[in-house]
């Protein structure tokens, strides 16, 4: 059970936030197999950049869930609050902060991940949004500190706890490290030892196993499932499921994956549009074919075709028994 300020979910699984996945019709698709929470892609907080047909999508709808869990970036304060306040009015249920993103379109503008390394700007920045929406909870996604030789992230921790955050979402790696090497959870486990609050950890977790194993290293209240939801819609059900102290659901059916892989792309045309939309789909069944033998001869021949009737009818003739072998080893 996870609590974030009014709101019980019965859940210890959350899909994070990832720019170019976590879209409505993924987010659409993960809560129709189980999935409970799911942070909708990072939005900026630069309001005059969200008329643009791409931020007009990311601001688009519920994603299936009960709560609309709605992501922020930006390293202005009276920016912040008033992106919180403009997304409180489109009937946001949660706010999150970015402050775990590495990409450098992001830290290049002194946000994400980059304002780890500015407490005194952390604390102004967390201040005025939760006071710009004392109706909602805010939370923050963070990581474990600014580099290896500065692991601030239990400092963090407790700036965002006196200013009013409700959780926190701690990624296992500093900014420095971006997304190489292994996450460490020793850092998080001081987090979780510093703060009163629910802390969701967060790293390279990708089964029930590695997730029952993080929670009893960390002592946290949960588990946040990027990059390794990619191409498995169904990874979060499945392990919220399996931490449920229940028998672990068995793997979906290669005919099983196939039909999603097929109900993925379609809700992708449908959401997108035709032209946009095909395009978008060649990553996820990249994705959901990653580790199949026969995904590169199959994924070039995919790649170019220029209609959404075309790509359902390759994926159609081609039978994904052989090529979603490589997804079931989830």
């Amino acid at each position: 059970m996870l609590q974030i300020g009014p709101h019980s979910i019965a859940t210890r699984v959350v899909l994070a936030p990832m720019v170019g996945v976590t879209d409505q019709p993924f987010r659409q698709l993960c809560a129709s197999l189980g999935t409970q929470l799911g942070i909708a892609e990072m939005i900026s907080a630069d309001r005059r950049l969200w008329d643009t047909r791409k931020s007009r999508h990311r601001l688009a709808g519920r994603g299936g869930f009960e709560l609309l869990w709605v992501q922020i970036a930006g390293n202005d304060p009276a920016q912040m609050a008033d992106a919180a306040r403009a997304q409180a009015d489109l009937g946001a249920s949660i706010i999150d902060i970015n402050m775990g993103c590495p990409a450098k379109n992001v830290c290049g503008k002194g946000a994400g991940s980059a304002l780890l390394r500015d407490e005194p700007l952390v604390a102004a920045i967390l201040s005025a949004v939760v006071a710009a929406v004392p109706e909602l909870p805010v939370t923050l996604k963070m990581r474990t500190g600014w580099s290896p030789d500065l692991r601030n992230g239990p400092q963090v921790a407790r700036i965002a706890e006196d200013c009013g955050i409700q959780l926190l979402s701690v990624h296992g790696r500093t900014r420095a490290c971006r997304f190489e090497g292994e996450a460490e959870f020793d850092t998080v486990r001081e987090i979780v030892q510093a703060v009163r609050l629910p802390v969701l950890a967060n790293g390279d977790i990708a089964s029930a196993t590695q997730a029952a194993a993080v929670l009893a290293q960390t002592g946290a209240a949960g588990v946040m499932i990027g990059r390794a939801a990619q191409g498995r819609p169904w990874l979060c059900g499945s392990i919220d499921a399996a931490l449920g102290g229940g028998a672990a659901p068995a793997a979906p059916s290669r005919a099983r994956i196939e039909a999603l892989l097929l109900e993925h792309v379609e809700l992708l045309h449908a959401f997108y549009g035709e032209q946009q939309g095909l395009r978008i789909a060649r990553k996820h069944v990249g994705w959901y074919l990653a580790d199949a033998g026969e995904a590169p001869a199959f994924l070039r021949e995919f790649n170019r075709i220029e209609s959404a009737a075309a790509q359902l009818a390759t994926l159609r003739a081609h039978s994904a028994h052989a090529l979603v072998q490589g997804a079931l080893a989830a």
